[in-house]
């Protein structure tokens, strides 16, 4: 558990001095929403980790199309990542909308086994799974920030990230305990995976609670012209504008994994153990870096997760081999995740306007996703047409020009920190 000094949101009665600051875990709403993202992630990298095996090596597609597979596995769905937040913000109820993409998200497994061998059904079952990821993220992540004093959202993001990266470490092993038993049976991989996500649905509904969004009762229901109004607002602007220009520095960590066993040329058993390996170094740094976040800044903390990644591009094509190559690229991969993922949101929260928080969060999320997707599709473009060693390079070129344009545009004026 994780022990943290904060200060009651509950104003002192007069006369009582101070407000008293006291030693307490961070909010149940964290634990428990952290616990909802721990089962799903051992239930979604299950599927993640044999998923480039199955597509690349089992059905023999091509680089660029892998690129557009994993790019609609996070990307395509992407503008209902704004229906999700504006819905949730509508009607006032983060955790309905949330549940209703968890258990989306558990039903899509099952398409997996109807798919079959079929790219273009795969890829569309795997837009129903991230439809649901799509609509959860934001009212989840409202959800944490609405539980969590301001100056402590770095601290709450990295505990929340730190539990979820824990199913991301066990999923590829589970995957891998089943494999084991049952043979190469992608089947049996995908029953587990619904089995586990619909724990996580029930575990949201039991132990998530929400608190009342601070408005007037009278206050109007937020119009879909209030919503988009938000872009008026200039921090807002620049913060969109930021996390889109940084998915476009961002590749699939499939890519990165396929990458790492061509060069190493490594057994396809050992091949879930990838992602474990990424998810081990997020799982020790997350929660480190989102109380260094609260302390010197989280933009800081955000544009050194993405130099990290960069050099990891760097070394997929580098002078190290063997373990060292390994070790030091799945680290580096590792923090990058633990440096950006929780602590953008917790950048951004602040800036929103909590009846629109929500909604807020959902732009910031569609733009880096939207142009995940882009950069999904460009570097299968890239390696299939230069190969993949002048791919790499190009995309750790792409994530030096996207460090120093987004601290240009985030420390304008001196807005966000």
């Amino acid at each position: 558990m994780y022990l943290s000094t904060v200060t009651s949101p509950v104003t002192a009665p007069s006369g009582a001095g101070p407000r008293r600051r006291r030693i307490a875990l961070v909010s149940g709403n964290v634990v428990a929403l952290g616990t909802v993202s721990l089962i799903t992630d051992v239930s979604a990298e299950m599927v993640t980790a044999v998923l480039p095996l199955y597509l690349v090596l089992g059905l023999h597609v091509s680089p660029l199309a892998y690129g557009v597979v994993d790019g609609v596995y996070t990307g395509a769905t992407a503008v209902l990542r704004l229906v999700g937040g504006f819905v949730a913000d509508r009607i006032r109820s983060r955790k309905l909308v949330a549940g209703f993409g968890y258990a989306l998200s558990a039903v899509a497994k099952l398409g997996l086994l109807l798919a079959g061998r079929s790219v273009p059904a795969i890829g569309a079952v795997i837009a129903v799974d991230r439809l649901g990821k799509g609509v959860r993220s934001a009212p989840r992540d409202a959800l944490i920030t609405e539980s969590t004093p301001p100056e402590a959202l770095g601290r709450a993001f990295g505990v929340h990230r730190t539990m979820d990266s824990i199913g991301a470490f066990l999923g590829p092993l589970v995957a891998l305990a089943v494999l084991a038993v049952v043979g190469e049976s992608y089947d049996a991989v995908f029953v587990t995976s619904f089995c586990i996500a619909a724990i996580a649905v029930v575990v949201l509904v039991l132990f998530v609670r929400e608190r009342p969004v601070a408005a007037a009762p009278s206050a109007p229901a937020p119009s879909l012209s209030s919503a988009f109004g938000l872009l008026r607002d200039a921090p807002v602007r620049r913060l969109v504008a930021a996390a889109s220009l940084l998915g476009l520095a961002t590749i699939g960590d499939g890519f990165v994994y396929l990458l790492l066993q061509r060069r190493e040329d490594l057994s396809l058993v050992w091949f879930p153990l990838l992602a474990v390996g990424t998810s081990l170094a997020y799982l020790l740094l997350a929660a480190p870096l989102g109380v260094l976040a609260d302390r010197i800044g989280r933009l800081p903390v955000v544009l050194g997760g993405y130099t990290a990644l960069g050099v990891a591009y760097l070394l997929l094509f580098g002078p190290l081999t063997g373990w060292p190559l390994l070790v030091l690229t799945l680290a580096l991969h590792g923090l990058f995740y633990a440096a950006t993922d929780g602590v953008l949101i917790a950048l951004a929260g602040p800036v929103l306007p909590a009846r629109l928080r929500t909604t807020g969060i959902a732009l910031v999320q569609t733009g880096q996703a939207l142009a995940y997707l882009v950069s999904s599709v460009l570097f299968g473009l890239a390696w299939q047409a230069w190969g993949p060693e002048s791919a790499s390079r190009a995309a750790a070129g792409v994530v030096a020009v996207v460090v120093v344009a987004t601290l240009l545009l985030l420390r304008k004026r001196g807005t966000l920190r």
